[in-house]
C-alpha cells in the first residue's frame, strides 16, 4: 500500500516555508542519506513522499548512561536537532545497517 505523499504546502511567507522545511528536515534527510548509505540516488519527490508516511510508532523507556546522554544533546545541538530526535536517528541508521549485513550472510 503506498504512502501518503507530503505535501508542500504553498506558503504566505518565507517564515511559514522556513518553519515547514525545519519540521520536515529530518525525516528527508534521513531517507536521502540511507539511499546515499545504500550507493542509491533519490529524488526530492521521492523522499518527501517517503517522510510524509505515517509509521507506527512505540514509546520505549531506556535508561542510558548520563555521559552518552550529555554527548548526544551536544551532537544533536549542534546538528540543529533534539537530543531524542537524534538518538532515533541514530537508532534508525544502526539497525538498517545491521539489518545488511545479515542479509549479506
Amino acid at each position: 500500500m503506498p504512502g501518503k505523499k507530503l505535501v508542500i504546502p504553498s506558503s504566505k511567507n518565507e517564515e511559514d516555508e522556513a518553519a515547514w522545511w525545519e519540521k520536515n528536515r529530518v525525516r528527508v534527510e534521513a531517507d536521502l542519506r540511507a539511499a546515499m548509505r545504500a550507493g542509491e540516488t533519490m529524488s526530492l519527490s521521492d523522499a518527501l513522499s517517503r517522510a510524509g508516511r505515517k509509521k507506527t510508532l512505540v514509546p520505549v523507556t531506556l535508561r542510558l548512561p548520563s555521559e552518552d546522554v550529555a554527548a548526544a544533546r551536544e551532537l544533536a545541538d549542534d546538528k540543529g536537532l533534539g537530543y531524542q530526535t537524534y538518538i532515533k536517528l541514530l537508532l534508525h541508521e544502526a539497525l538498517q545497517k545491521e539489518a545488511g549485513r545479515m542479509s549479506r550472510k
